[in-house]
């Protein structure tokens, strides 16, 4: 059995989106024992968007449905890793149908966005298209090495989309030494309640 952790370490220097300075975690020593005290203690302060993340309704759809409303009974399971890093601007439909995807499937897009660790503001996203064929399929939930699965689309078609058909949308997976294949999936978000988003926690293992 071998378990490939698949997530984004948090940490100050790590990729945010546009690099926007109020995107970036924050770290603060709280207590040390360089001066004399008994315990080390430190703060984070972080985006629920930042590094990998699984995204809520909420996020785009007005009244949308908040982060602990999805059950980790939904995000455990057999997922699909799919090599799309021949795709060089956006995923279609025509990208998506030779692969066979299956109703109440997982699908993660393996993109170039997953062999650099800086942000890249022209990262493969899934076009409108794509995501429209993903809801006829009936896809379970489908997550991207990128961190947002959609840009340069006005009114958010891909997310709200998606959204709409209760698809799970997980972003800023790290899937550089993952081959294409079948894989168990964990996804662990943060207990939040109320929110749009929670980081998260991602494995595949193989051999299950």
């Amino acid at each position: 059995m071998k378990i490939y952790d698949i997530s984004t370490t948090i940490q100050s220097s790590m990729q945010v989106y546009k690099n926007k300075e109020e995107k970036k975690p924050g770290f603060r020593n709280m207590s040390n024992h360089d001066n004399g005290q008994a315990v080390h203690e430190s703060r984070i302060d972080m985006d629920v968007h930042c590094g990998t993340h699984v995204d809520a309704p909420l996020h785009m759809l007005k009244d949308g449905a908040t982060i602990e409303t999805i059950g980790l009974e939904e995000l455990v399971g057999q997922a699909r890793v799919v090599d799309l890093t021949h795709c060089q601007e956006f995923i279609t439909r025509e990208d998506l149908e030779p692969l066979g995807l299956q109703s109440n499937e997982w699908v993660l897009f393996k993109t170039r966005s997953s062999f650099s660790e800086e942000f890249d503001f022209n990262f493969v996203f899934l076009r409108e298209d794509g995501a429209r064929y993903l809801v006829e399929l009936g896809i379970r939930g489908v997550g991207t090495d990128a961190l947002g699965i959609e840009r340069a689309q006005p009114e958010y078609p891909t997310h709200r989309s998606l959204f709409r058909s209760n698809i799970i949308i997980v972003e800023g997976l790290r899937l550089k030494d993952v081959a294409e294949g079948t894989y168990f999936m964990v996804i662990a978000p943060l207990k939040l309640t109320g929110l749009d988003a929670a980081p998260a926690r991602a494995l595949l293992i193989e051999g299950m």
